[in-house]
């Protein structure tokens, strides 16, 4: 099958290319920066020419009907939450290039989207907040991906989206901010949204997941994807520790001082305030799938948290030293 793989440089995209090689797929990339799509696939069976390497936009509409003739599968793996000299907002660019994507896509006869959005908040009893667990009011950056999938999907009949919560893998930003939080504070200060829950799922099993979606025939155009555990954001620093071997007292607060905390994180982790930011905005919430279990329907066996966190901070440290192992 003809697949191309947008986002191939990004975290998810870069592990998507070689498994859809290997599973036999001819697989097609597209990237602003060639460079980045080849630097990101060094190491993998997508190195040696295994892998078609195109440059285009999808926000400025460049390349995408080239890069999308005679596919059949073309996976969507686009998000950025960070400034950029544009001055649209974040949402704003995703929805021009999704609608760019997605007019392309139609144009060219692409039989299938699969599009890797968010899963978005939803109050419970256990999280403090009175309320049957319909969803509540979503962040930007989750109602961006909620934009950005209703496009997608309007536009390809036969397209699939899983949304996800937080992703463990070596790449993954939202993982190895938490694991710099754990390395570089003594006592863990955590605001109000410690107490959400969520469902994290390991890389390894996100990409069965999407390779899966390529064929698999389905019922459901959307489905809400998730990791065995249910744990607190407090749980999954607490967890992330004892796998790091060090010990990270807790000191919880009763509000949550968003833009603040959400500096003072970057700040500690190295990190872009515009990524983290938009993060914690949208801890409003549980995010915990809903509806039909995807595992099963996409014979997926899933990872605990703790085989997840092991096998990503392995993966972290054969490149890059982590002080606090």
């Amino acid at each position: 099958m003809r697949i191309l793989v947008t986002g191939a440089s990004g975290f998810v995209g870069s592990l998507l290319v070689p498994r859809l090689i290997a599973d036999g797929h001819s697989v097609r990339t597209l990237g602003r920066e060639p460079s980045r799509v080849t630097k990101a696939l060094a190491g993998t069976n997508a190195a040696e020419g295994e892998v078609e390497i195109l440059s285009g936009d999808v926000l400025m509409g460049t390349g995408l009907d080239r890069a999308l003739a005679d596919v059949e599968v073309a996976y969507y793996l686009i998000h950025s939450m960070e400034s950029a000299p544009s001055a649209a907002s974040f949402a704003d660019r995703e929805r021009i290039a999704a609608q760019n994507f997605a007019a392309a896509a139609s144009r060219t006869g692409v039989r299938r989207i699969v599009y890797l959005g968010g899963l978005l908040p939803r109050w419970s009893e256990q999280n403090g907040t009175p309320g049957s667990g319909e969803g509540v009011g979503a962040s930007r950056h989750l109602s961006s991906r909620i934009e950005v999938e209703e496009i997608l999907l309007g536009a390809v009949e036969d397209s699939i989206a899983l949304r996800a919560s937080i992703v463990i893998g070596a790449r993954s930003r939202s993982f190895r901010l938490l694991v710099r939080l754990v390395e570089r504070l003594p006592v863990l200060t955590l605001p109000a949204w410690r107490r959400f829950r969520t469902q994290p799922i390991d890389s390894r099993d996100i990409i069965a997941m999407l390779a899966v979606s390529a064929l698999v025939t389905l019922e459901e155009r959307a489905l809400e994807v998730a990791g065995p555990d249910i744990l607190t954001y407090g749980e999954m620093l607490t967890r992330i520790a004892e796998v790091m071997l060090v010990s990270r007292p807790a000191l919880g607060f009763g509000v949550n001082l968003t833009p603040v905390a959400a500096r003072v994180a970057a700040a500690i982790a190295g990190e872009d305030p515009a990524l983290v930011l938009p993060l914690m905005e949208g801890l409003r919430g549980d995010l915990l799938a809903q509806g039909s279990d995807a595992a099963a329907l996409l014979d997926v066996r899933l990872h605990s948290f703790e085989s997840a966190v092991e096998h990503a901070l392995g993966e972290w440290e054969r490149t890059e030293p982590l002080s606090a192992r």
